[in-house]
């Protein structure tokens, strides 16, 4: 009897060993910048995950905007309780590069624990803007925007254009303004963040250098290159168009939105990731198209650069945190999660199998224009067009749009506020690079 009460007792122990094993799920910290909406998205993807994967619990954490949690994992970090994932926006690239021994790059975590993540799985432009300059991926590409061009197709109707052929190049983009204003419409075009459209994507989109040094690819001793005859000759361009009435300037950020979605402004560069807001508040039929670029330049058009963000993984944690950081990566890039989430959200698919997969499905058929923005970025990059490796560039935006709005504003002309961007921003690029040696 006794030795039967033992057998019952160390059965029990067993099993109740057995259950604590089973619970003991390795658990991730992911902060994130997704409110809202997003938000309910990224908690959504974070809850399927775990169901799949019972042995891993990620736990998702808002940290407020980009800045404020790019700000609070890098202070987390330096003192010692840096989560294991860290959602950053792609200006803060360079600086989370070259975060000495911060970060562990995703490519060589996701060999290391024997489940490989390859980049060429990846939308081309997405890959580059993500991968150290052999190639290598050292952030997860997840939520990527791209500029696109929107017009207002009723307004283009009562103007006599072509709604169904809107201007390719800014040639064109001017001769449809001078239309649109003869028709009584207020203002011709618009852009929203003017940096990255105008000077950032501009280059790209024209296959010339944005800075040295492959853009800073090749080193932290870029400097930025946007004075040539061919960036003065387009700032100067927006500002004859806003002395023509044709262009308005709109603010910064995405602040000009309103002056297109409102019906005031009959054309926007803007991201890809406002369609869904036209959309839905709009009061006319719009189409979406390529951006402008001008026609005598060889090489263009190239490809657009990307906006959004990318998952980061903090150095120094333990190896079955990298296997599920990895598992969970692998989730977010398998076709179907991904398609979804272009699909719900308005960002472009990172991932080819993605993108291939939204077109068996029908949905760019459905919702014509929502194919642009990939067909922009899924090309294959250069040295000039595969995106920006700078540090401080969220201070260099600062005083890029500071000189726009001089030189369209007519206080300054385009060459001098041009040469005023490059000294600036050359002087940061200067202290940066100071600061990482």
């Amino acid at each position: 009897m006794r030795s039967h009460r033992i057998a019952l007792t160390f059965a029990a122990i067993m099993a109740a060993f057995a259950g604590a094993s089973a619970h003991a799920a390795t658990e991730i910290q992911f902060w994130h910048s997704m409110e809202g909406a997003l938000g309910d998205r990224v908690n959504g993807l974070v809850d399927e995950f775990n169901k799949k994967n019972p042995d891993y619990q990620v736990k998702a954490v808002y940290k407020g905007n980009y800045g404020e949690s790019m700000n609070a994992g890098i202070a987390a970090f330096r003192a010692g309780n840096a989560p294991d994932i860290l959602q950053v926006f792609e200006v803060g690239t360079a600086t989370m590069m070259y975060a000495k021994g911060a970060i562990k790059p995703v490519q060589q975590m996701s060999e290391e624990v024997g489940n490989p993540i390859d980049p060429k799985e990846f939308i081309g432009a997405v890959a580059g803007y993500y991968s150290s300059a052999d190639g290598k991926l050292v952030s997860m590409p997840f939520n990527s925007s791209t500029v696109v061009f929107y017009y207002n197709k009723d307004a283009f109707k009562k103007a006599g254009l072509d709604a169904d052929n809107p201007p390719k190049t800014w040639e064109e983009l001017a001769a449809a303004g001078q239309k649109l204003k003869a028709a009584g419409q207020e203002c011709g075009y618009t852009t929203s963040w003017p940096s990255w459209v105008q000077l950032e994507t501009f280059s790209a989109w024209h296959n010339v250098p944005y800075a040295t040094k492959d853009n800073g690819f090749g080193g932290l001793d870029a400097r930025i290159a946007i004075n040539t005859p061919l960036h003065v000759r387009h700032l100067d361009n927006l500002a004859k168009l806003g002395k023509e009435g044709i262009f308005m300037y709109g603010g910064r950020g995405d602040e000009p939105n309103s002056l297109f979605i409102s019906g005031k402004c009959a054309m926007i560069t803007g991201s890809s990731g406002l369609r869904a807001n036209i959309a839905k508040n709009a009061k006319f039929e719009f189409g979406t198209s390529t951006l402008p670029y001008y026609a005598d330049v060889q090489g263009a058009p190239q490809n657009t650069i990307i906006g959004g963000a990318s998952l980061w993984v903090f150095a120094n944690k333990k190896p079955e945190t990298y296997k599920g950081v990895t598992a969970f990566f692998k989730f977010l890039a398998s076709p179907e999660i991904a398609a979804r989430w272009h699909q719900q959200t308005g960002y472009v698919p990172v991932t080819k199998a993605a993108y291939e997969l939204t077109k068996k499905e029908g949905f760019y058929d459905k919702n014509p224009g929502t194919e642009v923005g990939v067909k922009q970025l899924n090309v294959e990059t250069t040295a000039q067009s595969r995106g920006l490796r700078l540090g401080f560039l969220p201070q260099i935006r600062e005083i890029e749009d500071a000189e726009i709005e001089r030189i369209v504003s007519g206080k300054v002309a385009a060459k001098d506020g041009a040469e005023n961007i490059v000294k600036r921003g050359n002087e940061l690029l200067e202290k940066f690079e100071k600061s990482v040696k």
